[in-house]
Formats: structure tokens, sequence, C-alpha cells
């Protein structure tokens, strides 16, 4: 080839080079400067209707595009509640058993029910959605779908009318009602049926009222989809509930047995935010769920965003909703919040941030690199980036490296109202027991392999020193949390020289031989203990975490085999109480040791209950404890019942306490309005972007360095040159013979003629 062939590409890479997107962007150009947030996602999630949904990876989402009633003051703490789309706080009022009135102060063993009357604020409106679409003669467009017409529809866009309407008090009701549906399977249900009077039996009566309607459906034979009233539609307004009803159109009350002072910091969670009717009735037709269009695919709220694109392999896109209410920014905070620059936006209409992409990263090497060139706006620090991300001051403060600095990073720290933990299935026959004599030999074995996995070495190698190794389900900062002496567990620490010290393997082994497994092996079978180990789905930097935990383990001769699965495959087996030993964590739903402690509630157990309870422990005396602790306020009194129930888990050894980590986090210096908050879920309203400044520092920090292209691109064609010129002279050697034999040939014919 020609070497002025090498024309049109020498050309093409100076054009891209003169162009204003870098050539590594994943993004597209026309998005430059825009006012869009960009994260990563690394789990995909399963559920998205508010009365399922209770993963942090599926809240990221739901508590953008769902308004509960209340909702954390994004600056103040300790947390205040304050109104969502509540107009204010609700109203508390008690009764006893025969339905009288009862004063404030009353004592909490007189109060038989207690009532929150909430009042909403008018004019809020849902976001635009087929199912709200309408006629000229104000019947449903979509409600009433048949076989041809959802042939071809594959994505809620391809509806092509929306609706929307006002929301009222009873989208709250319909929400409560809906935590008993028998298709729903939430997992509150258990704890809130013990509280919302008439729950319990509510649900009995909805499964009742299913079972006929199958039957109805079988009896009526085959019909047509369009003349059938829903293919799993149940009308919940046919059913009255007790605990939950309209007073007027903005205003609705629910009950609950006793006291329970932590039911408010309820009603700041997606479970109690509103849901339509309509929505319902839309998504239960035949046809939709097979094509992943369902509540759990594409949410409807009234919230400052709405999920437009759903692809959980790849993208999930949330945009502004044009029917949001609106709110303002908060106009007080904490001392240094002004000087910190988080009063700036005071009053001002939220949200600020247009659009907002989550890509999903399932490694974190990937996930880093875009951050530093500016792709991701935010990141959290993994344990092979800590070094090149943070530093240590002179005074063990955290701080970012130089290089970080350059680039205008900040890193913003918080203690996690969280706990990450390894758990005991007490189904399990090996690590649960079985009998009186098994459960005795297994909780020895649970106690060995606590003091054998040394999670101080674990906090200090896979996470830099960012958590406190836990020494009972309550983390730091939330009541009945002990610190120094009084704090340590027993079990595995010795208190020594003024800080806990983990006793030594050889108590771990004796307590092993005295569970059955001399030095790991089965005094019964003579074969070696094997132990089953369920993780989610790693990546390859996790590989060596998950040696680590076999290493543990190995120290009492015990073999540990990891079975490795992906998130949801994971969620299903802990239901189904499938695992044997398994790793899970957890986050605060409200600041309240309660929400810690009912972990291990025996009656809400993962298995048959649908409770939070993944261990499936129980012990009588506990969940007596439990009952008696979760009602009360905080103060001496609970605190002595949280200490005694506290001393029966560590006895007892559900779960390898694990460790309670602090939060780092990574920010751009074009992300204002920043403020760690784990309890506050709903916080990306507040945020601020400045997409001109991005831009900027992508251009800035992507510039391609053309020359060693372009030089390496003139040396081929300088290389290419000579044979080039070779080629060309054979062939205009072969053209002048041809000619030649041609003229000859000619004068052959010529001759001969």
């Amino acid at each position: 080839m020609p070497a002025t062939h090498f024309l049109p590409a020498f050309l093409a890479v100076l054009v891209c080079a003169c162009s204003g997107n870098p050539w590594n962007s994943p993004y597209p150009a026309a998005d430059a400067g825009k006012n869009i947030l960009y994260a990563a996602f690394a789990e995909r999630p399963k559920h998205l209707d508010p009365v399922q949904s209770y993963s942090s990876n599926e809240i990221l989402f739901t508590a953008q595009i769902y308004e509960p009633p209340l909702q954390y003051h994004y600056l103040k703490r300790p947390y205040e509640l304050i109104p969502a789309s509540a107009a204010k706080m609700p109203e508390v009022h008690y009764f006893d058993e025969k339905g009288a009135r009862l004063g404030d102060n009353v004592d909490a063993g007189q109060i038989a029910f207690t009532v929150y009357e909430i009042s909403i604020k008018s004019g809020i409106r849902y976001q635009p959605h087929p199912a709200f679409a309408r006629d000229p003669q104000g019947e449903f467009l979509y409600h009433r779908l048949g076989e041809e017409d959802v042939r071809g529809i594959y994505r809620l866009s391809d509806f092509p009318q929306t609706g929307s309407r006002e929301l009222t008090a009873a989208d709250y009701v319909f929400q409560v009602k809906r935590l008993a549906h028998p298709r729903l399977h939430s997992p509150i249900f258990g704890l809130m049926s013990d509280y919302i009077v008439g729950l319990k039996e509510y649900a009995t009566t909805l499964e009742m009222a299913a079972k006929e309607r199958s039957g109805e459906r079988k009896e009526q034979g085959e019909q047509s989809s369009r003349e059938q009233d829903g293919e799993d539609y149940l009308d919940l307004a046919r059913y009255p509930l007790e605990g939950a009803e309209v007073v007027d159109r903005y205003t609705y009350r629910i009950k609950i047995r006793g006291k329970y002072p932590q039911f408010r910091y309820w009603l700041a969670m997606p479970f109690f935010a509103p849901i339509p009717w309509e929505a319902e009735r839309f998504y239960s037709q035949k046809g939709l769920s097979e094509k992943n269009i369902s509540l759990d695919w594409y949410p409807v709220g009234t919230g400052p965003y709405m999920l437009s694109e759903n692809n959980p392999n790849r993208i999930m896109v949330l945009e502004k909703n044009p029917n949001f209410h609106g709110e303002a920014y908060p106009s007080e905070g904490m001392p240094g919040d002004a000087e910190g620059g988080l009063l700036e936006d005071a009053g001002k209409p939220l949200p600020f941030i247009e659009k907002v992409i989550y890509s999903r990263e399932r490694e974190s090497i990937p996930r880093w690199n875009k951050f530093l060139q500016g792709y991701y706006d935010a990141s959290n620090i993994g344990s092979d980036s800590f070094d090149q991300a943070v530093q240590l001051t002179g005074q063990g403060e955290a701080t970012v490296t130089e290089a970080m600095k350059e680039q205008g990073i900040r890193l913003e720290t918080a203690v996690a109202t969280s706990t990450n933990y390894v758990g005991f299935n007490m189904f399990d026959p090996v690590v649960g027991g079985v009998g009186k004599r098994g459960r005795e030999a297994a909780r020895k074995l649970r106690q060995a392999i606590s003091i054998a996995v040394d999670y101080e070495e674990y906090v200090s190698i896979f996470a830099n020193g960012r958590g406190i190794p836990a020494q009972s389900p309550i983390a730091p900062g939330i009541a009945g949390h002990r610190e120094g002496k009084e704090g340590i567990n027993p079990v595995v620490y010795e208190w020594v020289d003024g800080r806990p010290r983990r006793k030594p393997i050889g108590v771990a082994r004796a307590l092993l031989a005295e569970a059955g497994y001399p030095n790991g092996i089965s005094a019964r079978t003579g074969e070696p203990l094997v132990l089953y180990f369920d993780v989610t789905a790693r990546g390859a930097e996790d590989k060596s975490s998950l040696d680590w935990m076999r290493k543990q383990f190995q120290k009492l001769n015990i073999q540990l085999v990891v079975r490795s699965t992906d998130y949801n495959r994971f969620q299903d087996k802990i239901r189904k109480g499938n695992a044997q030993i398994f790793e899970w964590g957890w986050n605060a739903d409200y600041p309240d040791p309660e929400n810690f402690l009912f972990l291990l509630h025996g009656p809400q157990q993962k298995v048959g209950n649908e409770g939070e309870n993944a261990s499936n422990y129980s012990n009588p005396e506990y969940n007596r404890l439990f009952e008696q602790m979760k009602n009360m306020e905080n103060g001496p009194v609970r605190q002595k019942i949280i200490d005694r129930m506290i001393d029966i888990l560590r006895h007892d050894a559900p779960w390898l306490w694990g460790y309670h980590p602090k939060d780092y986090g990574l920010y751009h210096s074009w992300y204002g309005n920043v403020k760690p908050n784990r309890l506050s879920n709903n916080n990306v309203k507040y945020l601020r972007i400045d997409g001109v400044l991005r831009e900027q520092k992508r251009r800035e920090w992507n510039e391609p360095i053309v020359w060693p292209a372009i030089a390496g691109l003139i040396a081929l064609a300088g290389s290419l040159l000579p044979a080039a010129l070779v080629y060309r002279r054979r062939e205009r050697g072969t053209g002048i013979s041809d000619a030649a034999l041609k003229m000859e040939a000619q004068g052959r014919r010529v001759g001969d003629a």
C-alpha cells in the first residue's frame, strides 16, 4: 500500500485530538458540562417495590423516588425527624383497653393502644405514569389490557400516554395494607403484625380472598385477558384494616398495640411511603410481569426523582420528577456547617441535580480509576487504593495524600451506624445443633470459632484500620453500646493493661474438644470437620480475604469450604435456611438499640417468618427481655435489660460479631453539599454538581498524549516507504514488459497477415 494511504488515519488522529470530549470518556459528548451526577453500583437491586425492598443497594434508588411522611434533617446531629410529605409531625395519642384517652405522661404499662394521626400536604402529585392515563371519557387507558395490547410492549416507555393525580391519605393506608399481601412477602410483616392492630388477621383475610379469587377464575374457565379483572389484582379497598384508616382526603391514622416509641422512625422509611392503587392494578395484568414491567422494576412515587432507565446489568438512571411538589434546602445545621459551606444553599428549592446516572461496576479497580479520571463524582476507598488516597497526620487523623489534594479531592469520614458480621444458621445440625446435648456442643463450637477468627487482624489488613472489632450487635453511638472494660465480650476477650486482648488459641482448641471435635476431628465419626461459608460473588481482589478466613478456621484444623453466589441467589439461600455459615451486615434503619437487637429476636426468624433474623436464632429469655425492652425509653432501667440481653448473645454466640466499619468517602471539588449520613438515604436532592468545572478537569486529566501516536505513524510510514517504492517500481517495470510483449505480438500478427 502506498505511504500516502496513511494520511486519512493521521488526519483522524488530529481530529480526535482536537475534539471537546476526552477519548476515554464513557459518556456521550452531548452530556459534557450538564447537571448530572455520576455514580456506580456493584449489585443489581432485586426489589424496588417499597413493601419488599430492604437492602442498602435498593434504598439507593427507592429513597429518591418514594416519599414517606417523615425524613431525617440532613444536617442536624443527633439525627432529628422532620416532616417530608407530612404537613407536620404526627399527633400521638394513647388509649387504654376500653378506648379511653390517656395523658401523654402516663405509665407505659397502662397504654393498650397508640394512635398516630398523620396529615399530609395538599397538592403533591405522582410522577407521570401510564397507570394514571385516561381517555377523553375519563376511563383508564391501560387497566384492561389484552394479549394484543401488550404484544408490542417491552418496556414501560412503550406506552404512549401517561398521566398523574394528587397524592391522598388513602395511598398511605393502601401501602400499610400491602404489608400483609400474601403475594408480596414483606420482610417487616412479622414485626409490624405484632404492632399494627389487626395486621396479622388481615393477612389471613387476604390469603382467603386470594384463594377464593383463584377458585372463581377456574370455575369461569378460559376467557380473554381483557375480560379478566387483573390476573393477580386483589382489591384491598374491599377489605378494611382496623389499624390503618382514612380520616379525610389528607389525614390518616395508624393504630398500634401498646407503646412503641420507635414506630416514628419507621415512618421515615420507604415501607410506609404511599403507593397508588392504580399502579397495583396496572402492574397486575397478565403479560406485563413476564416482561419485567412491574413495581419491582418501575417504581411509582412522588419524590424528587423517578427511574427513567432500568438496565441493572449496565446502567440505571434517575431523572428529576417534573411533578415534584418542591422542598427547600435546610436553613440551619450544626456548628461548623456554615464554615464548611453547607448552608450556602439555605432556603433554595430542591433538588439541584437534574439527572443521576448509576453505572454498574463489578470490580473495584475500574471504578477507582474512573473516579481518578473524573468520570465518577465520588468514591469509597478500597483496601488496594487506601495508601494512594489517605495518609495519617502526626495526631493520627486521616487526610488525603498530596496527590489527591492536587486534584482537589477531599475526604469525608463518619462513624457508621452499622455492623458487619458472620452468622451461624441455628437450624443447621452442625453449627446450630439438634437436641439439648447437640445444641450445647454447637454452642462451644461457635465460641471456639469466635476466638479463632481474629477481627483485629482483619480490620488492620483488609479495612486499613477503618473499623472497630465488635463486642455485640450494637454499633457505637447507639444507646446501649458499652465502651471500655464493661463493654468487652468475656467469651472472646480478656481485659489486659487497659485494653481488650483476644484469648489464646489454646482456649479455642479446648472448647473445640469439648464440642466433640478434638483437633478438628469428629470424636464420633473420626472424620475431619468441614464447614461451609456462603458469601456473595467476589472479584479477584477479594480472594485474599477469603483465603484469610480459611486460615482462621485452619487454626482449629477445621476445613472451610467457600460457596460463592450472586447477591440475589445468596438472599434466596438465607431466606430458605440453606446456608450453614454466612457473611452479612446491617445498616441501622433508625438510631435505637432495638433496631440491632431485633436481628436476633426469635419471632423474626428469616425461615418461616420472612424476618431479619438471618441466623434463625431463638432464646426464650432473650425473646422475653426483647419484648420488655423494645417499647421503653432510653435510661438506666432499659440499659440494664440490654446488658443482660448482650450477655445471653455472647454466651450463645450466634454470630462472629465482626466489626463496626468507619466510613471514608472521597469527593471531587465540583461535588457540593456533602454531609455523610447512613440513616438518611434520600440525600441526592441536597447535593450539588458544578458540571462546567467537572468538564474542565476531565479534559485536563484525560488530555491525550498525541505525539507518540504521530511519531509511530511517521515511523511506520517511513519503514514502509522503501517497500512501497520497490512495489511501485516493480509495477512500472511489469507494465513496460507487458506493453513490449503486446507490441511484439501485434507485430507478428501483421507479418503473418
